[in-house]
């Protein structure tokens, strides 16, 4: 076994851990009960002096480029994570306002126990055509649509976008878990394209660079990326309920809001500077691979409504409740809609989209 399956085994082990220690059972008892904020004013301004801690180093980085992230009228502590893991410890913790995440996380939290909220959403105009993930497919595998991965070894990230992925492509394929076999490893680094490229599963789904550089390096043995047809863009700012609670840090949050959907549109329409600035001098990427993922990337889609987002969130609770024995629940309790609006007005008239995608 190579060194990265076995740091990637260990970190599994650890993830679980962490997981059980934050459910103690897995069961409707220990669902989070969300406060409804639907009628509770937020305050038209907000004192200069509250402060927010934010995990989006994305998007710190574009206000840092676009020269905003000075004029915010109220005091950001940045932390250096994001994603579901990471941002809910550190919403276990108390030690955060805000984070970047898809759409799982938050549902995970609920059923976890951790109240928490959607305060934005963000999507691509064209999620189909522009997907976050392709199908990583091993050398030798023998898979070239979605019905031949039955019987397959599928990497497989419970409580990750790319787990809730893998359920929603067997359902699509017409399988059943059963039908194939479950690998439990995280999705971080180069472990899923390890994993591939060593045979140690035959199909696992790959993000980012990862889909120009597994089939690169693999390719000549056989390995290959398929499409799996799905939207897969969801992506959110999410908070704990306790945050959105306080009327100066909802506030704020109201604000920030509006910052990162500015940004949002800047990085769409400033390339050049984001990957000089962002893929190449923050995260250490070739830019080459800055070109790719510009390109591949697709364009913004801020909604001014929400209605299509929840539908499409609660078919996800409802496929992950019955293939995860969970209880379901109503999406509705997870999004925040005193914010429908805000990150769309505060990019009207820049020409970016404020639809939910196609």
């Amino acid at each position: 076994m190579s060194t990265a399956l076995r740091a990637a085994l260990l970190a599994t082990v650890l993830i679980s851990s962490a997981v059980l220690t934050g459910c103690a059972d897995n069961t409707a008892t220990t669902t989070a009960s969300s406060k409804d904020l639907s009628d509770v004013e937020i305050p038209k301004t907000v004192d200069p002096d509250t402060q927010i801690t934010v995990g989006s180093p994305e998007i710190q980085v574009a206000l840092k480029l676009s020269g905003q992230i000075d004029k915010i009228p109220f005091k950001v502590k940045w932390a250096n994570l994001s994603g579901g893991p990471q941002c809910s410890e550190a919403f276990r913790a108390n030690s955060l306002d805000v984070c970047s995440a898809a759409e799982i996380p938050s549902i995970h939290a609920h059923w976890t126990g951790l109240d928490t909220k959607l305060v934005a959403a963000a999507f691509r105009t064209d999620p189909v055509k522009n997907p976050i993930y392709e199908l990583g497919i091993a050398p030798g595998a023998d898979i070239d649509s979605l019905a031949d991965l039955r019987g397959k070894k599928i990497a497989y990230s419970p409580g990750q976008a790319q787990g809730a992925l893998v359920l929603r492509i067997l359902a699509k394929a017409g399988l059943a878990k059963s039908d194939v076999e479950l690998v439990e490893l995280p999705s971080t680094g180069d472990v899923y394209p390890t994993a591939l490229g060593g045979g140690q599963v035959d199909a696992a789904p790959l993000g980012g660079v990862n889909i120009k550089r597994y089939p690169a390096k693999y390719g000549k043995d056989g390995g290959k990326t398929i499409p799996h047809g799905l939207r897969d863009d969801p992506g959110h700012l999410w908070v704990p309920t306790a945050s959105v609670s306080d009327p100066q840090k909802a506030a704020a949050i109201r604000e920030f809001v509006k910052y990162w959907a500015r940004a949002r549109v800047w990085i769409d329409t400033h390339p050049e500077e984001w990957i000089e600035g962002y893929y190449v001098k923050d995260q250490g990427l070739s830019r080459e691979d800055g070109e790719y993922l510009v390109e591949t990337g697709g364009h913004p889609a801020i909604p001014d409504d929400w209605t299509r987002a929840i539908a499409d969130q609660q078919k996800t609770v409802d496929l992950l409740a019955k293939e995860t024995d969970q209880q379901p629940f109503d999406t509705e309790i997870l999004f925040d809609r005193r914010y429908e609006k805000v990150g769309a007005e505060a990019i009207a008239g820049t020409g970016a989209g404020t639809g939910a995608g196609s």
